[in-house]
């Protein structure tokens, strides 16, 4: 096992316990006690978790795994949801991208997209995401808009009203949203109000919208609802989706495509 992968587990570990003994993470990931015992010593450095006598505790009282820990989480299917949805965007078109695994995999598969290899420009790409403008600056052909804010450590999304304005005179094709839980009467939404709240003005200001994410979303409930069923265009989700949930998606208006 890698050390990011290590790392990830434990976090993810702590977020579902709360605490941590080296010699129960040691068990979990059969790994020696000193290897637990230096990686609880890194992490702690990082501010990701407090180090106790034998073990490790979560970072205050409330916890999001950050993004970086993220990525290895079902990565397959992230892809093949990124893939899916990539297609779905035609070339010239402006494209709201949120933050989030699934839409940096999103980035990735319009950036390698042969009919996306050159224009004036190819692909307009709005986004609050600092990691996706990273990825995708690069690429000439791309006309890349970074909303303003400030950056929410947990997903290097630049959140609060400095983005309002950006958001605000500009027009979009798509928008491709990035969520932590999908719900028929619920709707999409995330772990964060501020976060929430500059992915909707991305809906408000796109002609389609389009929801990416793997079949752990759906039928989920999160704390800040960021649009409802009825303003979503299509759901975009892997194979293992819930048949009866797809069903109650399509018969709410939602086209779904499975990958």
């Amino acid at each position: 096992m890698s050390r990011d992968a290590r790392w990830k587990a434990l976090l993810e570990l702590l977020v579902e316990r709360g605490r941590l003994d080296v010699e129960e993470a040691a068990t979990e990931l059969e790994v020696s006690a000193a290897t637990i015992r230096r990686d609880f010593d890194r992490l702690a450095e990082q501010q990701m978790l407090v180090r106790t006598r034998g073990g490790a505790v979560v970072h205050g009282v409330s916890y999001e795994l950050p993004l970086r820990y993220k990525t290895a989480r079902r990565a397959s299917e992230k892809q093949r949801v990124a893939q899916a949805v990539a297609a779905l965007v035609a070339p010239g078109e402006a494209v709201g991208l949120t933050g989030g695994t699934t839409t940096t995999e999103v980035a990735r598969a319009l950036a390698v997209r042969a009919d996306l290899a050159s224009g004036t420009p190819a692909l307009t790409v709005v986004t609050n995401a600092l990691n996706i403008a990273n990825e995708l600056a690069v690429r000439p052909q791309f006309k890349i808009v970074v909303t303003g804010g400030v950056a929410r450590a947990q997903s290097y999304e630049l959140i609060g009203p400095l983005a309002d304005g950006v958001l605000g005179q500009v027009t979009l094709d798509v928008a491709v949203l990035g969520v932590v839980a999908f719900d028929v009467a619920h709707g999409a939404a995330a772990h964060d109000e501020a976060e929430a709240a500059i992915n909707r003005l991305l809906c408000e200001r796109a002609e389609r919208v389009v929801v990416a994410a793997d079949s752990s979303k759906l039928g989920r409930r999160a704390f800040a609802r960021i649009c409802a069923t009825e303003s979503v265009d299509t759901l975009v989700t892997d194979g293992a989706a819930d048949p009866e949930l797809v069903r109650a998606f399509e018969e709410a208006g939602v086209g779904v495509v499975t990958a």
